[in-house]
């Protein structure tokens, strides 16, 4: 008799709790609370055989060309503009090496600054990080050319050694915006998988 009083009662528990919205679904993404931080979205991407998990307040964008994809980041910390991360893959063998990719994200920033440069591994892929801060010069066009100066700056960049060639990330936008998602950026870039 208890038996049945017990599982009674558990399903009625459980379909007051349904009904309630205090259960979760297991597909549902886990929900942020308080600032940024490592916490992935359940949204993959992939290119040159590489897959990564897409920071869950990143928001994809439209198709645009040359790029894998691109997301946009929420300003922060007063910001009028949100961030930008871009993602290339140009094929093997494509978009020229690391060091020819830095120097031109650098050369991007007037007077370009010396980036710092950084080199580890994830999942037996070689990562080189480089960041770059000053005044953006906002490039774009089939030229490249300066749309506008934008100071105070960052660039957080990652390119990825993958099987199928180079895989660039470049996140730039506002110095407060960049940093307030630079736990999530790096999430990204550790959340790779071959």
């Amino acid at each position: 008799m208890k038996r049945i009083t017990v599982a009674a009662l558990m399903s009625v528990g459980l379909a007051w709790a349904a009904l309630n919205g205090c259960t979760k679904k297991a597909d549902e993404p886990h929900q942020q609370e308080g600032p940024p931080s490592v916490v992935q979205g359940s949204v993959t991407n992939s290119a040159a055989g590489v897959r990564w998990s897409v920071p869950q307040r990143w928001e994809e964008q439209p198709a645009r060309q040359m790029r894998v994809t691109t997301y946009s980041i929420p300003a922060a910390g007063g910001d009028e503009d949100d961030g930008e991360c871009a993602v290339f893959y140009f094929g093997r063998e494509q978009g020229g090496n690391v060091d020819a990719n830095i120097e031109r994200w650098a050369a991007q920033f007037e007077n370009s600054p010396d980036p710092e440069r950084s080199t580890r591994q994830v999942n037996g892929m070689t990562v080189t990080a480089v960041q770059v801060s000053g005044t953006y010069l906002s490039p774009g066009g089939p030229m490249m050319q300066s749309q506008a100066k934008k100071e105070n700056y960052r660039l957080r960049g990652a390119i990825v050694e993958a099987a199928e060639g180079l895989v660039f990330f470049k996140f730039t936008g506002p110095a407060a915006t960049v940093e307030a998602a630079e736990s999530e950026f790096d999430g990204l870039i550790s959340s790779m998988t071959k």
